[in-house]
């Protein structure tokens, strides 16, 4: 029994080797490593908005280092493969993604891990260097971002009152535009709560213009919401 044990490990041990080296092993998760750190120092730097998780940028890291080993464990062979999509094929990931771009980044990790797994180093490196370069110029010069006026009026009204016949000589002197987007009825009933999208005239002095409809609504709750594309709603 003793013997067949050793034979056996021994067998695993030369399967392990003819793929890859301990040393091999040791380079590609240490790359990965370092690399997907950088792609989280990245990350950090470009990211706006109020959703940022200092546990996601971890997780990519730890993805792109696992990520390496399983393509060092894989290699060539076709039946270990085959065997770790079904033992993956069992695990289930819940957590919804806020952002588009958090899956970019989750793609990039394992196109790193994979890289670096694979023994293709150069291009493991060149890859994510020209990576973070392309995404730090991308944050600089802004680029897709849509210049755009528009802000959100969210403004308590008695539910008395309609919120178009009460707000239409405000609007008329402060707005250029705006549009109804919702309007819900809060504190019991007693209150609509209107929520619209506005885009103000030039020159116009906003404090002002939540003075005039606080003088409409009853000294109630007015705000004005700006960066509705970097910011959670």
């Amino acid at each position: 029994m003793e013997e067949l044990i050793k034979q056996v490990f021994a067998q695993g041990t030369k399967d392990i080797q003819n793929n890859f080296t301990i040393a091999q092993a040791f380079v590609s998760l240490t790359l990965s490593f370092f690399l997907c750190l950088f792609i989280g120092v990245v990350y950090r730097m470009t990211h706006k908005g109020i959703s940022y998780s200092k546990n996601y940028v971890q997780t990519m890291v730890i993805l792109g280092v696992t990520v390496a080993i399983i393509m060092l464990i894989i290699g060539s062979n076709i039946a270990r493969a085959f065997s770790l999509v079904g033992a993956l094929s069992i695990i289930r990931f819940r957590n919804a993604m806020k952002e588009t771009r958090d899956i970019a980044f989750i793609f990039l990790a394992m196109a790193i891990g994979m890289a670096c797994g694979t023994r293709f180093y150069l291009l493991a490196i060149i890859f994510t260097v020209v990576m973070g370069a392309m995404i730090y110029i991308m944050n600089i010069m802004n680029v897709g971002a849509l210049p755009i006026s528009e802000k959100l009026l969210k403004v308590f009204i008695p539910e008395s009152m309609d919120p178009e016949t009460a707000l239409k000589d405000v609007f008329y002197e402060y707005v250029q535009d705006h549009a109804l987007l919702s309007i819900q009825t809060v504190r019991q009933g007693l209150w609509a709560e209107a929520v619209y999208s506005i885009r103000f005239k030039r020159d116009i002095n906003q404090i002002e213009f939540m003075n005039r409809i606080r003088q409409i609504n009853g000294n109630a709750k007015v705000a004005i919401i700006e960066g509705m594309n970097d910011v959670d709603i």
